[in-house]
């Protein structure tokens, strides 16, 4: 099951069967709503998704990494909150991005932290990273858009340092039907339309609910982790299941 639900995710590309593939369309989509992405979080999560990471950032507090990679790193705002609130000695993030990227390294050249935040243009498909090379991995919002999740987090888990903590955030579909008729609603209809008002790409929003809908939830994603060689593995739910934390130790 857990295979198919892979499958099923990496088979939900931005652009549809346009004959590239799903990293390049997605290198593509983000790189046209850059400058509307920061935006459209939060008026898609009504403010909530900066809640959501302060969560996820409370998870790594007890391993106190020194390093840590952020993986679809974005517009920086998840390796901006983890500076803020553990202190590492470096952050790396990572995106497919060039025009997400030049968001990121904006907002933190404005915050000088320069010296304590850098970023690379990369694929989690194959890392450039040494083995064991980080204390704690991350991803906000970033697996369901990556082309093969068991290779993306085979290549997390073997940066990781042994002992070293994944910490992965990723919306999700409520499980009450009730709720996830609303939530349909809003993902399905009004999401796509504010984002083409706003971006311009309404492909681009109508790709958001079909990846989270297709996307591994519960513990098929965290049977991933553990085919990944990763142990520990827990999730907890948010904000009526809309979203989800997934750890997972090495």
């Amino acid at each position: 099951m857990t295979g198919d639900k892979g499958n099923r995710v990496e088979q939900v590309t931005p652009y549809g069967s346009d004959g590239s593939a799903k990293t390049e369309q997605v290198r593509q989509m983000f790189d046209s709503i850059a400058p509307a992405y920061d935006f459209m979080n939060r008026a898609m999560t009504m403010g909530i998704d900066i809640w959501w990471r302060r969560l996820a950032v409370q998870r790594l507090k007890r391993k106190k990494p020194s390093t840590v990679l952020d993986v679809a790193t974005g517009t920086g705002d998840f390796a901006i909150q983890l500076h803020q609130s553990l202190h590492p000695r470096h952050i790396m993030g990572i995106d497919l991005s060039q025009g997400m990227l030049d968001e990121a390294r904006r907002k933190v050249k404005e915050k000088g932290l320069d010296n304590d935040i850098s970023f690379e243009q990369g694929d989690c498909m194959a890392l450039t990273m040494g083995n064991e090379t980080f204390d704690a991995v991350t991803v906000a919002f970033g697996v369901r858009n990556f082309e093969h999740l068991q290779q993306g987090y085979r290549e997390m888990a073997r940066v990781l340092k042994p002992g070293g903590m994944l910490c992965v955030l990723e919306l999700s579909t409520p499980t009450n039907p009730l709720i996830r008729w609303f939530y349909n609603l809003y993902t399905l209809h009004i999401i796509p339309w504010i984002g083409s008002m706003k971006s311009g790409d309404k492909s681009a929003y109508r790709y958001l609910p079909k990846s989270i809908a297709a996307v591994p939830q519960g513990d098929d994603m965290l049977q991933l982790m553990r085919n990944a060689g990763l142990r520990s593995t827990q999730f907890k739910r948010l904000t009526l299941g809309t979203c989800t934390i997934y750890t997972a130790v090495k």
